[in-house]
């Protein structure tokens, strides 16, 4: 696997292109849900990327303090490529995207909105609910932190 972070006006089009591919695939087509993806954060944010040869197996949005959360850096949009599940790349991708956060803004707390089916998954690396559930774009999500 190849990791490459980058901010937003560094990606390029073709980098940018495979990202929005696998966040519709994933997101709008496979989990069936109708949302906005294009939510101005991604400008704002670090987009890791885990290549495996020329397909995009994994992906994060890498989220700095005061734009998912006013007081917390954050990790979203987090993807396996459906190709690619079952082969330890989620879990090799959160560890990634862990390390690169603190490695660009210090090891601080670290608060995502996760899909509650994936509680155990987070819990596993340390993070911890911190909310009732609540619905989102009709998925059930918690707020947690690392």
């Amino acid at each position: 696997m190849n990791w490459i972070t980058k901010p937003f006006d560094e990606l390029t089009p073709l980098e940018l292109y495979k990202i929005i591919q696998l966040r519709n695939e994933v997101f709008v087509v496979e989990q069936n849900c109708v949302f906005q993806d294009a939510d101005d954060k991604d400008q704002k944010c670090y987009h890791l990327m885990g290549w495996n040869e020329d397909r995009l197996a994994a992906y994060t949005r890498l989220v700095p303090v005061g734009v998912s959360y006013p007081n917390y850096i954050s990790i979203g949009r987090v993807i396996t490529n459906p190709k690619d599940r079952r082969s330890g790349f989620g879990k090799e991708l959160m560890r990634v995207s862990i390390d690169k956060c603190y490695e660009l803004w210090g090891k601080a707390p670290i608060k995502i909105g996760a899909q509650l089916y994936l509680k155990n998954f987070y819990e596993s690396f340390g993070f911890q609910q911190i909310s009732d559930v609540y619905d989102e774009d009709g998925i059930d999500h918690i707020e947690m932190l690392l």
